[in-house]
């Protein structure tokens, strides 16, 4: 039997493969702890095989890929200096191939079919979590929170964000068809309920400044790109000004008040002080990926006893330039700031000074979003998670030909 291999590798005829296999990849990011190496195997075995089909469509000219691949590549070469050399090699080979998978999703997933794969599998994670998660009890502030079937409720919150982030962009992005419109509606009314219940105040927060910065890019697009930079430069600095304003009253502590924080947020500033002398053993270029949180570490263990982690796995520093600068030193602190810069600002490149595409706005808005989680988790610094698949994506798109990418977008269906 001959395979149709459009079916599978070409953009906008792919629908159908490609939703299932964006849902299924999410799905995985999310209880690949659950279901271990089997979840792990199904997911390369949706992504890796495309190759043999046809190798130049779905991997295309890595060269262009270099400045992609710079953090990765770092990361692995760390096991030659690395506290912890088979842990380093084995989890940065294991973040490479994650990328891999997501730069070949970026060739042959078009903007539309992304969403809905993204948006489908959200759903399926916060359904199964709504199904078969539970509340935990948080030692450090004494309260209980629900985090689903996730070891955290950050993690609910995170995939709630998306689902909310996703469902917005179908209404206000893209102008998907009514049918879609109405599962969004759905998938995004889910979505809000789970961050409500997760209690996540970096999610909480994370999720309104994203909609507020889209819904505020989305304005200044209405005009030409050289009203656009006007407009948008005006808009950074009255968010500027408006945030030193409610800094200088006493917002923040309002905040924090509102979420049941205090100042260290709950011992966030205390890991991060740990974080900051860790790294100063090896500024330059770490202690090697991953191999800080060891279990027989005395460091490590010391912290996960003062933090009650009794599994003794599944912590960091809760945030990500002080876990790259302890794992990667200056040097990694320097290429990740620079990949994460890239994808936000070539992003906003494309909309404020060439012509508009979906696409640019809905990764943008995926960047900033990720970007202010950065500050108190570490989403894309991993292998197998759906920060690292997202950021990846969006950056393949910006290194294939714009041209391609536009003749992409032009074909794509509407969910």
């Amino acid at each position: 039997m001959k395979i149709n291999k459009s079916a599978f590798v070409e953009p906008g005829r792919n629908f159908v493969f490609a939703t299932i296999a964006i849902a299924v990849s999410v799905f995985v990011f999310a209880y690949s702890i659950i279901y271990g190496f089997v979840s792990i195997l199904l997911f390369y075995s949706l992504w890796l095989p495309l190759t043999l089909m046809n190798y130049r469509k779905v991997l295309g000219n890595y060269s262009r890929f270099y400045w992609v691949f710079a953090f990765a590549l770092l990361a692995c070469m760390s096991f030659a200096w690395s506290a912890a050399p088979s842990v380093t090699l084995r989890g940065g080979i294991q973040y490479v191939t994650t990328i891999v998978c997501a730069l070949i999703a970026s060739r042959i997933v078009d903007t539309r079919t992304f969403v809905s794969g993204v948006s489908i599998g959200v759903a399926l994670v916060l359904i199964y979590s709504l199904a078969f998660g539970q509340f935990q009890y948080d030692e450090l502030d004494g309260t209980y929170n629900f985090a689903g079937a996730f070891s955290s409720k950050n993690q609910l919150g995170f995939f709630a964000s998306l689902g909310i982030y996703f469902a917005f962009s179908s209404f206000v992005i893209l102008h998907t068809s009514k049918v879609w419109r109405v599962a969004s509606l759905m998938f995004g009314l889910l979505a809000a309920y789970c961050l409500v219940v997760s209690s996540s105040a970096t999610s909480i927060v994370a999720t309104i400044a994203t909609l507020a910065i889209s819904l505020s890019l989305g304005a200044a697009l209405m005009f030409s790109p050289k009203n656009r930079r006007i407009f948008f430069a005006a808009g950074v600095m009255l968010l500027l000004a408006a945030a030193a304003i409610a800094i200088k009253a006493g917002a923040v502590e309002l905040l924090l008040g509102a979420f049941g924080k205090d100042t260290t947020l709950t011992g966030r500033t205390y890991l991060w002080q740990e974080g900051l002398k860790a790294y100063q053993a090896s500024p330059v270029v770490g202690m090697g990926y991953q191999a800080y949180w060891v279990q027989g570490f005395s460091e490590a263990e010391r912290l996960w006893d003062e933090f009650y982690i009794d599994g003794r796995s599944g912590f960091h520093f809760h945030n990500t330039y002080i876990e790259v600068l302890v794992e990667l030193g200056y040097s990694g602190l320097v290429l990740i700031s620079l990949l994460i810069a890239a994808v936000i600002l070539g992003n906003l490149r494309l909309l404020l000074v060439e012509s508009y595409t979906p696409q640019a706005h809905l990764m943008f808005g995926v960047a900033v979003l990720l970007l202010i989680r950065s500050f108190f988790e570490i989403d894309f610094i991993q292998p197998y998670t759906i920060g690292s698949f997202l950021l990846y994506y969006s950056a393949g798109q910006l290194a294939i030909p714009q041209h391609v990418t536009r003749r992409q977008a032009s074909i794509g269906r509407s969910p």
